[in-house]
């Protein structure tokens, strides 16, 4: 992956990031976050993947549920955010929509993730520092408002 700060002002900074065939999405992001700092962002992509693991939650469970698909696939769509988890450390959260060759979709969070060829991602740090707090109904770490400064 090949990161590029594209603006800079004011506590805001926005960053081109390009990933390779063979990256593997959300390791390199954790990194990038890390190294960075970044403790409120947001982020967009495109581009396609060779194999991912897709959940959504599972209420009852209070956990993802996961599955893996091993196939060449379109990201047509991919979002999400950083914010500070409650160990401080980043914590990213990502969901995504797939396009398949027989041009049907997938939609779910995004739990790993092979890139092939590339991934183009766009992210936007804002001087507003996000916050995540551990939400005792959900069992999830949920964005606190309060919190955020």
């Amino acid at each position: 992956m090949k990161a590029k700060l594209l603006h800079e002002d004011d506590g805001q900074r926005t960053f081109a990031l390009v990933f390779d065939s063979g990256d593997s999405v959300l390791d390199l992001l954790r990194t990038f976050a890390t190294r960075e700092k970044l403790s409120g962002a947001q982020f967009t992509a495109i581009g396609a993947f060779s194999a991912v693991r897709l959940g959504y939650f599972d209420w009852e469970k209070k956990d993802y549920v996961g599955r893996d698909y091993a196939e060449q696939m379109e990201v047509a769509s991919l979002t999400g955010d950083v914010a500070l988890g409650p160990d401080r450390a980043p914590a990213i959260h990502v969901h995504c929509v797939l396009g398949r060759s027989d041009f049907s979709s997938l939609a779910g969070h995004l739990l790993k993730a092979t890139v092939r060829p590339t991934l183009e991602l766009v992210l936007t740090e804002s001087p507003v520092h996000l916050r995540k707090r551990h939400d005792a109904n959900s069992g999830l770490a949920l964005i606190d408002l309060d919190a955020s400064t």
